[in-house]
């Protein structure tokens, strides 16, 4: 009898003593909810996609939602259509209504950028060889850094986006050896940070943060899965990115933790603009925007960069609710 309640006293403290370090480790100490701060990401792609005429979106961004953080994207089909035949006029355009409007710039560059289908790689370059392929990528890293970095406002540059999210996208198979050449070419060329990414529900963090002066994970809480058939709620509380972030800063310790993108869009089975408004309403409406800028500020981060900014414009345009846009109207401002 005496040595089982040994063997339970000892089996409490060691369950108290873990229950403990998974508190400290779901806490974020420096957490200020008075500091918090958005920005958006911004798709010239998406925004055509949709219909939009996009420097009128992008103009209304400032003007209207008075922005005052934004990631950009380098399309490298955009940039370098042809080979050694660069066009920069559309992102030229957009870095210097930012930089007007005073608003801080994250550029990202790489093949891999946000939006669908992930990967952007000109015509020209599929018909290279993995190694020429590879060398043009850093010719065209070379160039974007050296036209942009005379330019104050740009903060910090993402290299590649989410490239440890094998499974999402229409990508080669990833290679770490690249990615780090990568990186070591934009350190040479420029002293800003760099900014590594990677997905708050689906990765493990590590082999991005420890690559990062910035690391930016994502946050989404309604979607659709394409193999699961159906649409997903993440059953996460903002616990579980406070504690992840923590588990991280074992293993790797960058200056600064972000939340690159924060959704606040429809997440279905066809793009959005395909979709109904009862489907759309399934991952994102006025009531859930709300819902996850409240469930964000809880997770241990201060700094966020909402997702869909487009859809809003789209849907006040396209079908006259402006809902959206006057609520972001109001977190920004």
């Amino acid at each position: 009898m005496f040595k089982i309640l040994k063997r339970f006293k000892i089996f409490f403290i060691v369950l108290i003593v873990f229950l403990f370090i998974i508190f400290l480790l779901s806490r974020d100490y420096i957490f200020n909810k008075k500091e918090l701060s958005y920005g958006v990401t911004f798709s010239k792609k998406q925004a055509e996609d949709l219909g939009l005429d996009w420097q009128e979106m992008y103009k209304a961004l400032f003007d209207d939602l008075e922005v005052k953080k934004i990631r950009l994207s380098a399309y490298w089909d955009e940039i370098e259509p042809e080979n050694n035949k660069f066009d920069w006029s559309d992102l030229d355009w957009q870095v210097k209504q930012a930089s007007y409007a005073g608003a801080e710039i994250i550029l990202a560059v790489g093949y891999r950028l946000p939006r669908w289908p992930e990967c952007h790689y000109p015509e020209w370059v599929e018909k290279l060889d993995k190694n020429t392929k590879d060398e043009e990528l850093l010719s065209y890293i070379t160039a974007v850094i050296g036209h942009y970095k005379e330019n104050t406002n740009i903060i910090a540059w993402q290299v590649e986006n989410e490239p440890f999210l094998p499974h999402f996208g229409e990508c080669p198979v990833p290679d770490k050896e690249l990615l780090d050449n990568e990186i070591r070419l934009v350190k040479m060329l420029d002293a800003r940070p760099i900014i590594m990414t990677d997905s708050g529900e689906l990765s493990v963090w590590v082999p991005a943060a420890k690559r990062a002066d910035i690391f930016g994970t994502t946050m989404f809480r309604d979607t659709y899965s394409k193999q699961l058939e159906r649409y997903i709620h993440y059953p996460l509380e903002p616990g579980f990115f406070r504690f992840k972030k923590n588990i991280t800063r074992f293993f790797t310790r960058p200056e600064k933790w972000i939340v690159i993108e924060l959704q606040a869009e429809p997440w279905g089975p066809e793009p959005f603009q395909n979709l109904s408004k009862e489907e759309r309403e399934k991952t994102m409406n006025l009531e859930k925007f709300k819902e996850i800028i409240e469930f964000s500020s809880k997770t241990g981060f201060s700094e966020f960069y909402l997702w869909g900014v487009e859809w809003w414009y789209w849907e006040r345009e396209v079908n006259g609710d402006g809902g959206l846009w006057e609520e972001a109207r109001i977190l920004f401002n």
